[in-house]
């Protein structure tokens, strides 16, 4: 795979260079609660533009059904990047239309413009090939190189990030570069002991991984959601928490696995638990009793792991070598259920490990928990990217840059 650097060392100066980034930033009412993906993909775009690039800058946001969708679009995005590159960035209110166009003929060397929401076309995620084929022929005609920087995006074979590359010198961005040499050291080359948590809400989002980390792994953490589908399948109440029933024999196989492998399998001991989901917009106070993982009452829903399972996660993870975490313990987004997740990053931030916080909600929580980023190995952009990596899949927009 040849990197950005490769290109630079060839020259951009004047050249429309296309960045295929993930913005795919939450919003609030238009305004950007977490600008986490947008700061990722700056040292790429700031190293073409000083490079005197013309730097065309494409994502997608959310799940806009093929058509524009005011909800979806990308100006906030673009109008945060100009903030953090300290300079104007150019918006186009289309994607290969009249302004997307206009918005690139207009760029000096050095200077920047978002395309709007590629999703906004139904040929970047068609499954027709020559669909997504003739919308990537319209962005090609965009630009001279490409650059793939989206990484939360690469399990997509998607126009931009699949077929695009194929019609274009194409090259590795600075993100996708080291979120593909941090995975290796989660894959091909672990220090050990290597432990892995593994939280969030559903159990079948993470089958795989834990699949495939059960030959990896020596310790493997579960919190959050999912955690209840476990404790069911050890026989337990679980009362009104989230449960995915049919994936329980799932579940008792991995643990079986799991034991005959000598993987370790730690679970919760204790839960804060509550009859109600606590209210997220206004964060009344939510009031949550903490019971034993096997003495969950009946009308009752587990919202967060307990304090004996924060110890007992700390003790897990302080002499581990390699630590991968993805996904919350709890409801972090409710103070009164933050603290699980809390006690996990800090454990992380208290070894001398080397920590991969994977994504997605995780890494949501480190910014809005108020941990320092920086202190942790690396905070992935791509949740389901990296999730799909760690299960030995063939990533098409990896896929794609390595041809």
């Amino acid at each position: 795979m040849k990197t950005i650097d490769a290109l630079l060392a060839e020259g951009v100066n004047g050249k429309r260079v296309f960045v295929r980034a993930d913005l795919n930033v939450p919003l609030a009412d238009g305004t950007i609660t977490d600008d986490g993906r947008i700061r990722a993909v700056l040292p790429t775009v700031k190293a073409l533009a000083d490079a005197g690039a013309k730097v065309v800058v494409a994502s997608h946001l959310g799940r806009p059904k093929g058509a524009p969708d005011p909800a979806f679009s990308l100006r906030p995005a673009a109008e945060r990047l100009g903030e953090l590159l300290g300079a104007p960035v150019a918006f186009a209110e289309d994607t290969v239309g009249p302004a997307a166009h206009e918005a690139v003929d207009g760029l000096a060397p050095g200077q920047v413009a978002v395309i709007e929401n590629l999703r906004f076309n139904a040929g970047e995620t068609s499954k027709d090939d020559a669909e997504r084929g003739e919308f990537a022929d319209k962005l090609a005609a965009l630009a001279d190189v490409y650059v793939g920087d989206g990484f939360g995006a690469v399990h997509r074979k998607h126009a931009s990030v699949f077929d695009l590359p194929a019609k274009l010198p194409h090259y590795a961005g600075h993100l996708i570069a080291t979120e593909v040499g941090v995975l290796k050291k989660l894959t091909d080359d672990v220090k050990r002991p290597y432990a892995v948590v593994l939280g969030g809400a559903k159990v079948s989002d993470k089958l795989g991984v834990i699949d495939h980390l059960l030959e990896k792994a020596d310790r493997i953490l579960i919190g959050g959601g999912m955690a209840y589908t476990f404790l069911k399948a050890q026989g337990h109440e679980v009362g009104i928490s989230l449960l995915q029933e049919d994936q329980i024999p799932a579940v008792k196989e991995y643990m079986e696995r799991a034991e005959a492998k000598g993987v370790e399998f730690v679970l919760p001991v204790d839960v804060l638990v509550s009859p109600d989901f606590p209210d997220l917009k206004t964060k009344a106070p939510a009031n949550p009793t903490t019971v034993a993982a096997d003495a969950i009452p009946a009308d009752q829903e587990g919202l967060d792991i307990g304090p004996e399972t924060r110890k007992l996660y700390a003790s897990k993870l302080a002499d581990a070598a390699t630590i991968f975490w993805n996904g919350p313990m709890g409801v972090f987004e409710h103070p009164d259920y933050a603290e699980g997740t809390k006690a996990v990053a800090q454990a992380l931030l208290d070894t001398s490990a080397f920590t991969v916080v994977g994504g997605g909600d995780s890494a949501a929580a480190v910014r809005t928990l108020g941990f320092d980023e920086n202190a942790f190995g690396h905070i992935s952009t791509g949740g389901g990217a990296s999730l799909e990596y760690l299960e030995g899949k063939t990533l098409p927009g990896l896929a794609a840059l390595e041809n």
